[in-house]
């Protein structure tokens, strides 16, 4: 892994896009960032092996471009968090077009609940046929929520708009799945993230994003059986009952921490 560009000494908020082979959705999604009425201190595309022009539209929109030879989004997303230098890590993917008020809502968010690491916001559909977008969303991320809330004990994080702040991403670094390509990465992120971090929604934090999770019955049965692999890889210690048990345990200790022991000298 290398990086190409500018590099920062430090910066507020940095967003992080993973990318391969996916050149015109990056230019619109570049694009969209340079529209924000909040913009990014730093914006970081993975170019993770691309054969199209996607690492020289990433510098051309003004980008630091990170390179990992490791192949799969668990690999390129980790490179990006690992290279951001902003206390707030945003991601999206390359293929969305966040609203202008996005990086806004996501700073805004993080300063008002200075107690919580994890921000995980939705997406609404912005191609495929027009009557079939809201439905289809709210139909795909209510099941998405309705099954991983449960498995997770608190909300799922997805992959196309969250934001983290770098001491929870340096603190579940090391322990991802970052070389299993045929992992959910967002998903194996909340595992981790979630055991030691809150993670709450966001509302006000749009974002679009592509139907191509539906372009065929191949690509969509690929995604659902990512998912059964990453949740099945994490157990049996974070099978649910045992999961819901030691985070109870552990938001109890937070409100309640144990009393101190021993005699004052």
């Amino acid at each position: 892994m290398h990086h190409e560009g500018p590099q920062l000494a430090t910066a507020a908020v940095s967003v992080v896009i993973p990318v391969k082979d996916d050149a015109d959705g990056l230019r619109r999604c570049l694009r969209a960032l340079a529209l924000q009425t909040r913009p990014a201190d730093e914006i970081i595309v993975v170019d993770n092996g691309s054969t199209d022009a996607s690492a020289s539209v990433a510098r051309d929109g003004g980008a630091v471009v990170v390179v990992c030879h490791e192949p799969g989004i668990p690999a390129a997303a980790a490179a990006g968090y690992d290279a951001a230098q902003g206390d707030l890590i945003l991601r999206l993917d390359a293929d969305c077009i966040p609203a202008a008020s996005w990086v806004d809502a996501m700073t805004s968010a993080a300063h008002r609940m200075p107690e919580v690491a994890v921000f995980a916001g939705g997406a609404r559909f912005i191609d495929g046929p027009r009557w079939l977008r809201s439905s289809l969303a709210l139909c795909y991320l209510g099941a998405y929520a309705a099954v991983l809330t449960p498995t997770l004990g608190h909300v799922p994080v997805f992959g196309s708009n969250f934001a983290i702040r770098r001491t929870a991403w340096r603190a579940v670094s090391p322990h991802v799945h970052r070389l299993d390509p045929e992992l959910h990465d967002d998903l194996d992120l909340a595992f981790h993230v979630g055991g030691r971090h809150r993670v709450r929604p966001i509302t006000g934090a749009a974002m679009g994003m592509s139907m191509r999770p539906f372009a065929s019955a191949r690509a969509f049965r690929r995604r659902i059986a990512r998912g059964v692999r990453t949740v099945v890889r994490h157990w049996p210690h974070e099978f649910p009952p045992v999961r819901w048990v030691r985070l109870a345990a552990s938001h109890r200790d937070a409100v309640h921490p144990p009393a101190a022991t021993g005699v004052a000298a």
